[in-house]
């Protein structure tokens, strides 16, 4: 469904506004296992009319970062529009108008994760191109990475062991420009282990951690089956960043089971307060024992193989914790 259609009076549903049909199976099966109506609402192109009562439901917004990446540039803009409206006329929004804020810019989960007192990477936000080298000598003598302010599947995310390295590229014209115009250049923290790990957060409790593969997966780390085959060739997508090519059938997203409960727990706080009700949380365990968070993922996507595993299910908590506030507002 592009267009909003439906009968006014109608029976309340979950309503899930998404722009990418290939993320969504899990979570059909999972509604539907659930007993709970789901319907979808996408957005990638349609009309609405704002001076309209909405449908009575509830709206679960899983728009994503990545949506320029397949041709979708006016999702967020679309979604903006649809949850101001939404919200504006007393319906319940999950991920709502200002949690698209969080998804579509890391310098405002930054400036949330300092605020909160969490360790972050250092950054430096560049809004156009011309400020590039001057901000890269703040990390002379240092690796850093370059990467993209609207991201997602780990779009414009390279690394740059000199500032030498880094101008080169510019030079050459092979960094792309960002969709917003704003490029991050980061300090580049490696991870102990060769891995990060993502708490999962379903109601702001804790679900699960997977730990995902750098060395074989790269900065490529969306869990998601379909992130890891393109949808053009059908052919398995080579990770950028990867520092050595994943042998065939190996697994880049595993369950984590020693995860720092109480970190988790943190994590989840941090999201009741912003507001943000479903979240995939990455952090990097340093080898000089930091614990920095660097991505906040509020259409968090899930891995098979880890649902297979794990004790609880994620789309399954979604479905439970949704049905749950559908009946709660429309107990009839």
């Amino acid at each position: 469904m592009s267009t909003l259609d439906y009968e006014p009076g109608g029976t309340p549903v979950v309503y899930a506004l998404h722009e990418n049909a290939d993320w969504w199976p899990p979570f059909e099966r999972a509604f539907r296992e659930a007993g709970v109506p789901v319907r979808e609402w996408n957005l990638v192109e349609g009309s609405f009319d704002p001076a309209s009562a909405p449908p009575a439901g509830i709206f679960w917004s899983r728009i994503s970062a990545s949506a320029p990446s397949r041709g979708h540039d006016h999702s967020k803009d679309y979604a903006r529009s649809v949850l101001s409206w939404l919200e504006s006329s007393g319906r319940r929004t999950v991920n709502g108008r200002s949690t698209i804020e969080f998804e579509v810019s890391k310098v405002a989960q930054l400036a949330a994760l300092r605020a909160a007192g969490i360790d972050a990477p250092e950054t430096v936000a560049v809004i156009g191109a011309s400020g590039l080298r001057d901000a890269a000598r703040r990390f002379e003598g240092r690796p850093f990475i370059t990467k993209h302010n609207q991201g997602g599947k780990g779009l414009g995310v390279r690394r740059f062991d000199t500032v030498e390295e880094f101008e080169t590229a510019l030079d050459a014209g092979e960094l792309d420009e960002p969709v917003d115009g704003i490029t991050l250049l980061q300090e580049y923290v490696r991870p102990a282990g060769g891995f990060i790990t993502r708490v999962e957060i379903v109601g702001g409790e804790f679900v699960y951690a997977i730990a995902a593969d750098t060395i074989h997966g790269g900065f490529q780390l969306c869990p998601a089956d379909a992130c890891a085959i393109d949808a053009t060739t059908g052919l398995p997508i080579a990770p950028p960043g990867a520092e050595a090519a994943p042998e065939p059938g190996q697994r880049l997203f595993t369950l984590r089971r020693d995860v720092d409960t109480a970190f988790a727990a943190r994590l989840a706080q941090f999201t009741r307060d912003l507001g943000i009700e479903i979240a995939g949380i990455e952090f990097i365990e340093s080898a000089d024992g930091r614990r920095v968070v660097y991505d906040i993922n509020t259409n968090t996507n899930y891995n098979a193989d880890v649902e297979a595993e794990a004790d609880s299910s994620g789309p399954a908590s979604i479905a439970r914790y949704l049905g749950a506030l559908l009946r709660e507002r429309y107990p009839a």
